[in-house]
């Protein structure tokens, strides 16, 4: 072989070790600071719709599009939770705010037991 492939040419091939791949870290779980923000300013909101990591949420008379803050990792939201929401709450076309808190829930959903189960949910 003369070092060319299909009409390009080649270096000479040599064997690659770590220090030729580049690693990037990864995102991390670990927060920047130890100091966490307590977002006592978030105004009180109700969701109504989740679309795709979107969340629909009524802030008073205003219907709010909301995003899940990073800082909440991986909670779920689901359709009426009460949530605390901060950033642009003016309900306005492409505005759109942070949700930052899951207020304590007052009820719970449950699956009804099945004929068989012993235990009555």
């Amino acid at each position: 072989m003369d070092g060319h492939v299909a009409g390009r040419g080649l270096s000479r091939r040599r064997d690659l070790d770590e220090d030729d791949v580049r690693i990037r870290p990864g995102r991390g779980s670990r927060p920047r600071t130890r100091t966490r923000p307590q977002h006592t300013e978030a105004e009180s909101g109700f969701v109504v719709a989740v679309d795709r990591g979107r969340f629909t949420c009524v802030v008073g008379d205003r219907t709010v599009t909301a995003m899940r803050a990073r800082e909440m990792g991986r909670r779920a939201v689901v359709v009426g939770d009460r949530v605390g929401i901060v950033g642009d709450t003016s309900g306005e076309v492409d505005a759109l705010a942070r949700i930052v808190r899951i207020e304590p829930r007052a009820t719970t959903l449950r699956r009804t037991a099945d004929d068989t189960d012993p235990v009555e949910r």
